[in-house]
């Protein structure tokens, strides 16, 4: 019998792995319960076993109206308070408490070995889901003690279709009002194919926000090669074991209440991405088998979710034991991050007593408080890390710490560095001034300070030390790295990484470098165009060729190239669904505060909507009287985040705030007047990488720098070249003629295609168009011709949507030629040369071209 490569052979194999080497049972259709959304044969089975009395008060055997009642209570606890609460803390009905799961027993314990070993884990093959609409089937469908955790919809590259094809599924014919879809009705749903897994919490229709949960390969997207099987099955062989799954209902997953920008609340429910839940088993381990007294430097990106990662290692930290022992006798969180602090206090909340597990030092006599009455977790700020150390080097020393440094640096900058550097004096911390340390770098960094006192204070036996960055410098792996010898020489790495591209690759944030412009190059595209007859109509980019040419670097004429920017290639072409925010990085106080009342004077005279708001800290002279942030604002500063996300607010012009750790998914534009070189250059155009489901694209126009400098700011972080000084416009005309040259599209198949798509066709009505495109492809041209068609297609795709985000000018043809292109190359085969493990094909939101 010839090997079944089906989606329904992943579906065989994954449910013989569960069942015979998990310990799985395999459930019926038949004993799905439509109504309450279980598996009533599981659950009954459960009760009866671990709780007959129960079962016996409540009628449960019998198929009646007291059964319907528990049954309904159940349904409505779950809806109300989320299946991982339910499975965590069970449900009261009448005079009985009914739990429903039992955790990981303490060794030791027979009784609770017992009771675990109880867990029915049941995996059901087409589940039949729907009351309605009787036929359809979900592929896989995981079950603890009948309640559903975990669906799954399969898909086989062998058969032409991906995990993508899975992901639109869910989202088209996975209806959210069906019960088994409600919001948090289940932990996850995964989709699944043969080389990689995404997975959403909450279904909402094309709405649906699929994570990536892969294990990275080669420091990017996707999965490394498995020598004893599919690139995948780590999902069922590793993650959704018993003790696996257990560990995630236990320490991970969550609903947490948030707010939105109308400060009305809502529910959001978050489940581990691989990565998290990899460095936070890794570091609990290694720290039970290594004891106290060790470094640790996680290396990862922004968009990494470095704060639930830190949330999740301090809580499960203090419950670390050696040999019944606690390991750590309290828990301290450095970080001046405030979300942090929420974040962590949200993962406590699901466990335990906020008010007695967690303690915020803002000053030194809370942290000598919590210290002495050993509160569990103790949340501080850089400024007191020297006490910190100080006091758990001295008086106590006979207690044990673990230290989480989070070095995400703090957004308002000014007096935050001021003040560690005051405390640093006083620690002995800082060098002399005038000496050749004092004078390396102008602007001192966070991550300096930090390497600094340590540096100036032996390793405390009592504390292990976890620090979490993004951009590690030398000193930093030198100081908590590992140490790896090759040959003669001892080099550092982190223990755990997930780098910038990654995190690119994911989609998690976006390549702030694709459309980074220095204003040279921006000139020399528009100069480019100028002399076309075709483009008369639109007026000459004169603002733009004064600066230039004449090198007067007045900040009027700047923040008229900015301005005019934002407006014709931003809000006009709708970046961020027309939500889009640009940040001016100024290179003083003084600049800031010139370019707030250009701002405010060109934006007037445009008649312009849109307000700008200036961030700078203290008090600075402006005409002859004190101003400061509020002033000129005219409202409270710890207003600005707020307030930037609200119209009429659009511009944030910064002088050495908002730089760093500030984190907005509406910030798309950035235009730089300041020098940037290191690590500074990389945190500051960072402030743009943060994703929004409207956001596909980010654009830097800088004044003061060249590509060269950026580009080597980043290499350290990111792997591989992504950065060119500027693109020719008529690259795309070259394109499109060698395109057109193989035939394997007709004009008018373009044209009508586009047509359909932006009159809001069905989808069955643009496949047979490109379907056809894809015959010719594989008919009509050799393999070196379909790779170089291919590769040509993308680089179309690619530089239209660079050029069209600067260019005073449209091209029709370009523009619909961009839009078939996106739909036909996910169609294409790959050719035998495209080398997959090099990257990953990225879906485009087609949305954006509806304008």
């Amino acid at each position: 019998m010839v090997t079944d490569t089906s989606e329904k052979g992943l579906e065989t194999l994954i449910v013989e792995s569960l069942v015979n080497e998990a310990g799985y049972q395999q459930g019926e259709n038949s004993d799905y319960d439509r109504d309450h959304a279980v598996d009533l044969t599981k659950l009954l089975a459960f009760l009866k076993t671990t709780q007959p009395k129960a079962v016996e008060t409540l009628e449960l055997s019998e198929d009646g109206p007291k059964r319907t009642q528990f049954l309904h209570r159940l349904q409505g606890e779950i809806a109300k308070r989320g299946v991982i609460d339910v499975l965590r803390f069970g449900v009261k009905h009448g005079p009985v408490s009914v739990d429903l799961f039992y955790g990981t027993p303490t060794p030791g314990n027979i009784k609770a070995e017992e009771r675990f070993a109880a867990n029915i884990f049941s995996v059901t093959r087409q589940l039949q889901y729907s009351k309605d609409e009787t036929r359809l089937a979900l592929d896989l469908c995981i079950f603890i003690n009948g309640l559903p955790v975990a669906t799954f919809e399969l898909k086989n590259r062998l058969t032409k279709q991906t995990v993508l094809d899975a992901v639109q599924q869910y989202k088209r014919d996975r209806e959210p009002k069906e019960l088994l879809f409600q919001f948090g009705r289940c932990m996850v749903h995964f989709a699944v194919d043969d080389q990689e897994v995404r997975m959403c919490t909450h279904l909402k229709g094309k709405n649906s926000w699929f994570l990536p949960f892969n294990k990275g390969w080669n420091d990017g997207a996707g999965n490394p090669p498995n020598e004893s099987g599919i690139k995948t099955d780590y999902l069922w062989k590793q993650i959704l074991t018993k003790p696996g799954l257990t560990d995630i209902i236990e320490n991970y997953a969550q609903v947490v209440e948030e707010k939105d920008d109308k400060r009305r609340k809502k529910l959001k429910q978050i489940f581990p991405r691989y990565h998290q839940l990899d460095v936070v088993r890794n570091l609990l381990a290694d720290a039970k088998a290594s004891g106290v007294g060790k470094r640790y430097l996680i290396q990862h990106s922004a968009g990494s979710g470095k704060s639930n990662s830190i949330a999740w290692l301090a809580h499960q930290l203090i419950g670390l034991d050696d040999e019944g022992a606690a390991l750590f006798d309290s828990v301290i969180v450095v970080t001046d991050r405030r979300v942090l602090d929420k974040q962590i206090k949200d993962t406590i909340k699901q466990f335990a007593q906020v008010s007695a597990t967690v303690g915020h030092a803002e000053r030194s006599g809370d942290l000598r408080r919590f210290l002495k009455s050993g509160k569990k977790i103790i949340i501080s700020t850089v400024q007191k890390f020297p006490f910190i150390l100080d006091e758990i080097g001295d008086e106590h020393r006979g207690r044990k710490f673990a230290i989480i440094i989070d070095e995400a640096h703090s957004s308002q900058g000014g007096r935050t560095s001021a003040k560690m550097n005051i405390a640093l004096s006083e620690q002995g911390g800082l060098p002399a001034e005038g000496s050749a340390q004092a004078g390396e770098d102008d602007e001192d960094t966070f991550e300096d300070q930090i390497n600094r006192i340590m540096e100036a204070r032996k390793m405390l036996p009592n504390a292990s030390y976890f620090a979490f960055t993004a951009t590690p410098k030398n000193k930093t792996l030198e100081l908590f790295g590992e140490p790896v010898t090759e040959g003669d020489k001892v080099k550092h790495r982190p223990f755990h990484s997930y780098t910038m591209k990654q995190a690119i690759q994911e989609g998690f944030i976006l390549d702030v470098l694709a459309n980074y412009t220095p204003v040279e190059s921006y000139y020399r595209l528009m100069k480019t165009v100028e002399d076309d007859p075709e483009f008369d109509t639109k007026k000459a980019k004169k603002r733009l060729r004064r600066y230039v040419e004449s090198h007067d670097h007045a900040i009027r004429q700047k923040a008229e190239i900015m301005i005019d920017h934002f407006h014709e290639q931003v809000i006009a072409r709708r970046k961020i669904g027309g939500k889009a925010r640009a940040m001016v990085i100024c290179s003083g106080i003084a600049r800031a505060i010139q370019y707030y009342h250009a701002f405010v004077t060109y934006l007037k005279e445009r008649k312009s909507p849109y307000k700008a708001i200036v961030a700078f800290s203290g008090e600075h002279e402006d005409g002859g009287r004190k101003v400061t942030e509020a002033t000129l604002n005219g409202f409270p500063s710890a207003q600005i985040e707020k307030k930037f996300q609200q119209d009429p607010y659009r511009f944030l012009i910064v002088a050495d705030k908002f730089q760093t750790g500030y984190d907005e998914p509406l910030l798309h534009t950035m235009y730089v007047d300041k020098q940037l070189a290191g690590i500074k250059a990389v945190q500051t155009l960072s402030r743009l990488n943060r994703a929004h489901p409207q956001k596909s694209d980010t654009f830097v126009l800088d004044f003061m720098n060249d590509a060269d400098t950026i580009m080597k700011a980043f290499s350290d972080y990111y792997r591989t070249t992504i950065l060119s000084e500027e693109t020719d416009p008529n690259k795309l005309h070259d394109l499109k003629a060698t395109l057109d040259g193989y035939q394997v599209y007709g004009w008018s198949q373009v044209e009508h295609l586009v047509e359909l798509f932006l009159g809001g066709a069905d989808r069955d009505k643009l496949d047979p168009i490109l379907d056809a495109c894809v015959a010719v492809y594989n008919n009509d041209l050799d393999e070196d011709e379909q790779v170089d068609f291919k590769g040509k297609a993308k680089a179309f795709v690619r530089t239209y949507q660079f050029l069209a985000s600067i260019l005073p000018y449209t091209n029709a043809e370009w523009e619909k030629l961009s839009i078939f292109l996106n739909f036909l190359t996910p169609k294409l085969p790959v050719p035998k040369e495209d080398d997959l493990a090099k990257g990953i094909l990225e879906t485009i939101d087609m949305d954006s071209y509806r304008v």
